[in-house]
């Protein structure tokens, strides 16, 4: 049983007990308006909870005012529902269309709508949603464990990676099935997804490391995959390779620092100027392999600059 469930249990038994204890009409209802109001997350529970209310007294209105012309008629239902959604949705109110409907077909059951009517469904409005949102505020459970557990989990993935890459380059014959890709990637999307409702969790200030953290990981990614398709094209091993494999062997245990210690990026620029030294490949196939390698060394640079610019604009260096 999730905490959602429990807490939308409390709220409905509390926001009813409310209800009764201030002698509202169907006050049965003010516990459905609770279940309604509960939701994954504080921030979009006091969204839901106002987008609601604001949806209802629109509906109120248009209803009472339908009462005070027409009287209660049948055709009044349909009428009311089709002048209500697009207004509704005009005011991007759509998502309170239920608690709307749930006290409009009170003022319809009774056929008229005084001003002791809308008082009552107005409080029973403020107690069903003011007591979801109460609710949904006492606890919310903290997300840090389960996003230390992702981090390192994404880091653990990478650095196998890396050592992967590193074992090709010094033996092309080596075959890799390459799992680690697609497990990093779903774990990233699972660490962008709970990062995310922790983040609505907090009404006036939001943590911002953790969003940026698995959005630096997400495009960190898209090189290492781009490095893999070039791996595809290293059928030869060349002492380049060896000295990028060294790279890789460093990087591969640097993803797992606390902070961004610039170890790679200095190899990187060496084997860079060593690179450039090297005499010209001798056969095709040489010229087709270092290529390739070259164009690792380029993405190698822009995975490192990605967390060069994390760091400067959050004032604590991520991993890399």
């Amino acid at each position: 049983m999730g905490i959602r469930v429990i807490k939308t249990a409390v709220a409905a038994v509390i926001a009813v007990w409310l209800a009764t204890s201030l002698d509202l009409q169907y006050a049965m209802s003010a516990g459905l308006l609770a279940i309604l109001g509960v939701e994954s997350t504080i921030r979009k529970g006091v969204v839901s909870s106002l987008t609601r209310l604001a949806a209802s007294v629109l509906g109120l209105f248009l209803a009472a005012v339908m009462l005070q012309l027409f009287g209660f008629q049948l055709w009044l239902v349909p009428a009311y529902i089709l002048l209500i959604i697009p207004i509704l949705n005009a005011a991007r109110l759509t998502d309170g269309l239920a608690t709307c409907s749930v006290t409009v077909f009170h003022l319809f059951m009774l056929g008229h709508a005084n001003l002791e009517v809308l008082s009552n469904e107005l409080l029973l409005l403020l107690t069903g949603l003011g007591t979801a949102t109460l609710i949904n505020m006492v606890y919310m459970p903290s997300a840090e464990q389960r996003l230390l557990e992702l981090r390192t989990r994404t880091d653990g993935l990478l650095s196998t990676i890396f050592g992967e890459i590193a074992k090709h380059l010094q033996d092309h014959d080596y075959v890799w099935d390459g799992r680690e890709l697609l497990e990093a990637r779903e774990t990233i999307r699972q660490g962008a997804e709970v990062a995310r409702r922790a983040a609505e969790n907090r009404l006036f200030q939001s943590d911002l490391y953790w969003n940026a953290y698995f959005q630096m990981r997400d495009q960190q990614l898209d090189y290492v995959e781009q490095m893999m398709d070039l791996m595809a094209q290293v059928y030869m091993t060349l002492p380049p390779g060896r000295l990028i494999a060294q790279l890789f062997e460093v990087l591969s245990e640097d993803v797992k620092e606390e902070i961004y210690t610039g170890n790679s990026e200095r190899l990187l620029t060496d084997l860079v100027a060593q690179y450039k030294e090297m005499p010209l490949p001798s056969t095709r196939s040489e010229f087709e392999v270092r290529s390739a390698l070259f164009q690792v060394t380029q993405l190698l640079q822009l995975y490192l600059t990605i967390a060069k610019k994390e760091k400067k604009r959050r004032g604590k260096a991520p991993r890399l």
